[in-house]
């Protein structure tokens, strides 16, 4: 699967055929000639677009000709978040949804989806800005879960939240700073924020947040992997939903 597409007309007919792509690289002060058209489509598709220096476009392309722009393309489809809501109403199943604040590493979200389809979520969201797409290492490490779990890239995690709590749905932040997840109602329509592998959650993203559900540490690490963490919430929803079927 290709994750890059290369040159002028190679990115515009990506553009023109509609294909998902989750940003285009431009070089710095190249907004002339065949370029103009592109970055017009590209911004009336609401696909990001990064100014980069020469140097930058040379070692993504890694030695090919790139004309001063490179588009980055998903291996997979998205969806939106409706159809998500209404893949879960099709079941006749409360919304289970995972929600990653700008997750970065392709093995993560990979794992994040695997572990979504393991235990039934009904989708993930992630950004479109500060997260990684669904490139091929990303298919890879979900281990064909992508093929079955629908992702949507919204352009605001902190709206999308507004909207799904619009959708009677109760938002979860995984945080070290909330309550136990034990002790946290994990059941009914739910979504589950899964914080970036640095900085965590963002601050207008956890104010949005109905409680923060924290994991127990009882060693001398006091974190675990992103992907790691959102398996821990996951399966502990799926452990009190099938404790309590009554509440789901």
């Amino acid at each position: 699967m290709e994750d890059k597409i290369l040159g002028r007309n190679p990115v515009a007919e990506a553009l023109r055929s509609g294909r998902a792509i989750d940003k285009i690289l431009v070089k710095k002060g190249a907004y002339e000639g065949s370029i103009v058209p592109i970055i017009k489509k590209a911004k009336d598709a609401g696909v990001v677009i990064q100014e980069v220096d020469r140097a930058k476009l040379d070692a993504v392309a890694e030695g090919k000709s790139h004309q001063g722009v490179i588009a980055y393309v998903s291996a997979y489809e998205y969806v939106s978040v409706k159809d998500i809501l209404a893949k879960a109403r099709g079941k006749g199943e409360p919304p289970f949804v995972i929600i990653c604040d700008k997750i970065t590493d392709p093995h993560n979200l990979g794992a994040i989806l695997r572990t979504a389809n393991c235990v039934g979520a009904h989708g993930v969201i992630i950004p479109k800005r500060g997260s990684v797409g669904l490139n091929s290492i990303v298919a890879k490490t979900s281990a064909g879960a992508v093929e079955y779990t629908p992702v949507a890239k919204v352009t605001n995690i902190a709206m999308t939240l507004d909207e799904l709590k619009k959708e009677g749905m109760w938002i979860a932040a995984a945080d070290m700073d909330g309550e136990e997840m034990y002790k946290t109602d994990l059941t009914g329509s739910l979504g589950i924020v899964i914080g970036s592998e640095g900085g965590g959650i963002s601050r207008l993203v956890k104010e949005k947040c109905d409680f923060i559900a924290s994991i127990p540490m009882s060693g001398e690490i006091n974190s675990l992997n992103a992907s790691v963490a959102a398996a821990v919430l996951m399966y502990e929803a799926v452990r009190q939903r099938r404790a309590r079927p009554h509440a789901v």
